[in-house]
């Protein structure tokens, strides 16, 4: 079933009209786009990630909804990276965007009966920009933390630098930070910009978008970074894109809480190569809403999911400025392969005697899905480290031990 054409009229007006009064206030009645999709993703009262709280699932789903094979399979891995570390206690993991709060109770309690010592090293922080997300996460996670005491919500201010020896992971994170639009007019490289549109009284419409130059140098000092000569010869005028600078910022951040450990990122992305190919000439930017998607991130504002993928080069050279060494990029599916997915699919052939066969067929699909290479197999999974030893660099992580095709 199709789902009917969204407009303007399906946006939160609130929103809009906060957006708005931003765009009056700046002397070129214009702001960029990274602001526009920080206000509608996150504005603390009316951002989609304030408003649609339990309802973000109705529009897309995420590896940690088909089951707690996902967060099983990562406990396998952080549990290795504490033996690697030489068991440190505390062990710290932080998991930055929980969403929901679906991974945490499936990680820890794996480790619990699998990895009790490991557990027993634990502390697990969680980094949540939404206020009404942590609200459901601790709603949500009440029985955990009543049991145990070692969960904590904290912001970036209230952890110090060089403060965790552990893991930072995030899952699906840096797709939803917001992103600078740019494109090429006239052979130079320019940036989108949004207004209110001169027809803005008529239904249907409230925002327009402008063509104009950088807003900050930052834009052309990241194509230095991937190491992409842009703009060139190859992009023909009208190419348009996303530059994510708040990512650069973010693993900042990461990298200076981090004193020793790894910076697990699984989302979807591509090297910066593949990203600003000349034939992707309309960017990645994305829009959910209901399981549908679209590229119009001016209709339903607030009501809808915005996205864009993720430049793993970019995060790369940015790691390797902040000392952060690359210890494998992957695919999910693999990934997760390697982690023991592909032992739990073989055990689907000799069924427990209580399972029934729709069980059986359902969690093979389950199952199925964490690897599809057309689906959420193809996330990429970006592993960095900070200040492991010679002999620590020299261990193979199981994730990245691929098991063999035939």
């Amino acid at each position: 079933m199709t789902h009917p054409p969204l407009t303007i009229a399906d946006s939160n007006s609130d929103l809009c009209d906060i957006i708005a009064q931003c765009i009056a206030a700046t002397p070129q009645q214009r702001i960029a786009f990274a602001e526009f999709m920080e206000l509608a993703l996150y504005h603390p009262q009316h951002g989609y990630y304030s408003t649609r709280r339990t309802g973000i699932q109705r529009d897309f789903f995420t590896s940690p909804h088909l089951g707690k094979d996902f967060g099983e399979l990562l406990a396998e891995q952080f549990a290795q990276m504490w033996q690697i570390l030489d068991r440190p206690h505390p062990f710290t993991l932080v998991e930055m965007g929980a969403g929901q709060g679906l991974l945490v109770q499936d990680i820890v309690r794996y480790l619990h009966r699998h990895h009790f010592e490991c557990f027993a090293a634990l502390n697990y922080f969680i980094i949540e920009k939404s206020a009404a997300l942590i609200a459901e996460q601790q709603q949500r996670l009440q029985p955990l933390t009543r049991s145990w005491s070692h969960l904590y919500w904290r912001t970036w201010e209230e952890i110090p630098e060089d403060s965790i020896i552990g893991c930072c992971f995030s899952n699906e994170l840096v797709d939803a930070l917001p992103v600078h639009q740019i494109a090429i007019d006239a052979g130079q490289l320019q940036e989108v910009y949004v207004t209110v549109a001169a027809d803005a009284g008529k239904a249907g419409s409230r925002f327009e978008e402008v063509i104009a130059a950088p807003s900050t140098p930052k834009l052309v000092e990241y194509f230095d970074l991937i190491d992409l000569p842009f703009p060139s010869d190859r992009y023909a005028d009208g190419y348009r894109s996303e530059v994510n600078l708040a990512a650069l910022d973010w693993l900042e951040t990461v990298s200076n809480r981090l004193q020793r450990g790894y910076v697990l990122t699984i989302d979807y992305g591509y090297p910066a190569h593949r990203y600003y190919s000349p034939t992707r000439s309309e960017g990645t930017l994305q829009c959910y809403y209901q399981h549908h998607h679209h590229s119009d991130p001016y209709v339903a504002i607030g009501q809808q999911d915005i996205t864009a993928h993720v430049d793993f080069t970019a995060l790369e050279r940015q790691g390797e400025r902040l000392g952060l060494q690359t210890i494998g990029f992957t695919q999910q599916g693999l990934f997760l392969m390697a982690l023991g997915l592909s032992d739990r699919i073989a055990a689907l052939s000799t069924p427990e005697p209580d399972q029934s066969l729709q069980d059986i067929l359902q969690r093979r699909e389950t199952l199925h899905a964490l690897a599809d290479p057309m689906g959420l197999g193809n996330f990429g999974v970006l592993v960095q480290a900070k200040q492991l030893s010679e002999p620590e660099q020299q261990q193979t992580l199981k994730g990245f031990n691929i098991p063999p095709l035939f």
